[in-house]
């Protein structure tokens, strides 16, 4: 069984202030050892379970990249669904301080299932929070994980393998695109238990008339050797 209260007590010792600053600075911020050795595992070692999952895509099919992922169905474990829960609230005054610069209508509610209705009112009610696995060879071609109209504008990305160790290559990265730009690469490689939360779709940057959209995609540089697994935490819900 997963220790929920634990899971609870790890996202209250973030650095909060600081994570808030990377996110409007960046549109990224990294936090450090999360998740514990035994909590990665876990979620690993559920990979090949045929129970507890809504669909399984091989992403080659569909020239996502190569590698499988699997969406977890309702109820989705307990671990995953404490991450999901307790982390919105965190995030929510960030998303709704995103749109309020880039003069966008949306805001978002405080909890997170106050936003599971308004997703369902949009059509969106299939869970998101996926697990990815990569062998020699994976990789995931830049994206945006959108599902429909409605979308909450921040996502979290855990990392379960350890780089260097399980597998090499496969870092992570994202691109920033400004209006009439280029588009920046970024590239991490964190550690496994690391959480990365991220611009879903756009984050605000400031410009000479207020805020523009800085365009923010992301997904996995080609793995040379060994399996990387990594979580998706994505709070807002899909239309299949």
């Amino acid at each position: 069984m997963y220790n929920v209260p634990e899971i609870e007590n790890q996202l209250y010792t973030i650095d909060w202030e600081q994570v808030t600053g990377d996110l409007n600075r960046s549109g990224f911020a990294v936090v450090t050892g999360l998740l514990d050795v035994t909590q990665c595992q876990r979620l690993i070692d559920g990979f090949d379970a045929e129970d507890g999952y809504r669909k399984t895509v091989v992403m080659e099919r569909h020239r996502y990249g190569l590698g499988r992922y699997k969406y977890w169905d309702y109820p989705l474990p307990e671990s995953v669904q404490a991450l999901r829960q307790h982390l919105y609230p965190k995030l929510v005054p960030i998303a709704n301080c995103w749109m309020e610069q880039l003069r966008l209508e949306q805001r978002f509610p405080t909890q997170h299932d106050e936003l599971q209705k308004v997703c369902h009112e949009h059509g969106q009610r299939q869970p998101t929070p996926l697990i990815l696995e990569y062998g020699a060879g994976g990789h995931n071609t830049l994206h945006q994980d959108l599902y429909g109209d409605l979308y909450f504008p921040i996502q979290a990305a855990c990392f379960l393998s350890e780089a260097g160790a399980d597998y090499s290559g496969g870092a992570f990265v994202m691109t920033e695109q400004l209006p009439r730009a280029q588009s920046k690469p970024i590239v991490l490689t964190p550690r496994r238990g690391d959480m990365i939360l991220l611009a879903t779709r756009f984050r605000p940057v400031k410009s000479a008339r207020g805020y523009c959209r800085a365009t923010m995609r992301h997904g996995v540089s080609e793995v040379h050797h060994g399996k990387r697994y990594t979580m998706g935490i994505i709070f807002h819900d899909a239309v299949s």
